[in-house]
């Protein structure tokens, strides 16, 4: 799926191109569709002549991620769909070490890649679910101890792993609905791997499938209306999986965490406490700001063309 990128989009559908010939060798048939999200950039055009492209979907209107992979699982024709990012990069191998994984585990819905930064340097991938405990363990800083489950070298079942680069299992996506829309973007995926494992599947972890993930590239734009998505979707997957003490908890509790780390960015050099502070409103106020749906909603108000 591709909003505005067609720099990172065509970077990725190279790597795509490459993962694709690999599996033809390995006697794998595929197809790769794009699905363009309004955007107005000339990437409809960059798909279209992408050798690796056999077909794209082009939004008339900005949609939601939960929406727009949805459409994607449908319109896929495999037993297995990997979903992608613009800003995801494959690394050789990674597309035939996700479908070994799920392969090899019948009971696994999805496979997620282990992520890199553009620097080569680790990025968390795969969590615990969000609870109350959860979010203690962030205010007490052992998150990357109790939380992050993206470690080690094997295969491993985690409760949920990011959609940068996650490959489904197609009948298990329409055994649950497929992914919630309600969730514009951020924690669309939790929700997907929680609803899941409700309906006895698990969510893997395949470090043996890499990919490099230039998130800061894609999330620049718009910092203000980032935060209050994120915060306002945290905040609805509590609310919709667990009780309303425990949704509150969880706020409390994050605030607290992004509070601590507001005043020590006064005093680290390359942080921003007033970003870390505005955190601090938007999760204890989630319902209050304007978000990514709203500044979609504007874009497709104002028609701007593809």
């Amino acid at each position: 799926m591709n909003t505005a990128q067609r720099e990172l989009l065509v970077r990725g559908l190279d790597a795509v191109a490459a993962e694709r010939a690999a599996l033809a060798e390995a006697g794998i048939t595929s197809e790769v569709l794009v699905l363009d999200n309004a955007s107005g950039d000339g990437s409809v055009g960059a798909a279209r002549a992408h050798a690796a492209v056999d077909e794209i979907i082009v939004n008339d209107r900005r949609r939601g991620k939960g929406e727009n992979d949805t459409r994607l699982l449908q319109r896929a024709q495999g037993k297995f769909a990997l979903l992608l990012n613009e800003d995801s990069e494959l690394q050789p191998g990674a597309t035939a070490a996700l479908l070994r994984a799920l392969r090899e585990d019948e009971s696994a819905g999805a496979a997620g890649a282990r992520l890199l930064r553009p620097d080569r340097t680790s990025q968390a991938s795969a969590w615990r679910f969000p609870t109350a405990g959860t979010a203690l363990a962030g205010a007490l800083f052992l998150h990357r101890i109790i939380t992050v489950q993206s470690k080690g070298e094997s295969t491993r079942r985690v409760d949920w792993a990011q959609s940068a680069a996650l490959l489904v299992r197609t009948d298990a996506a329409a055994q649950i609905g497929w992914f919630d829309p309600t969730f514009f973007v951020y924690s669309d995926e939790v929700d997907f791997c929680k609803r899941l494992r409700k309906a006895g599947w698990f969510t893997l972890f395949a470090p043996a499938a890499v990919a490099v993930h230039h998130e800061q590239l894609s999330t620049g734009a718009i910092p203000e209306k980032r935060i209050v998505e994120l915060s306002r979707n945290r905040d609805r997957y509590m609310r919709k999986h667990h009780s309303r003490a425990s949704a509150w908890a969880v706020r409390w509790l994050t605030a607290y965490t992004y509070l601590v780390r507001s005043l020590v960015a006064v005093v680290l050099p390359g942080h921003d406490p007033k970003r870390y502070r505005r955190h601090v409103s938007a999760t204890l106020h989630p319902e209050e700001g304007e978000g990514l749906r709203e500044a979609a909603y504007e874009h497709n108000k104002g028609g701007a063309r593809l």
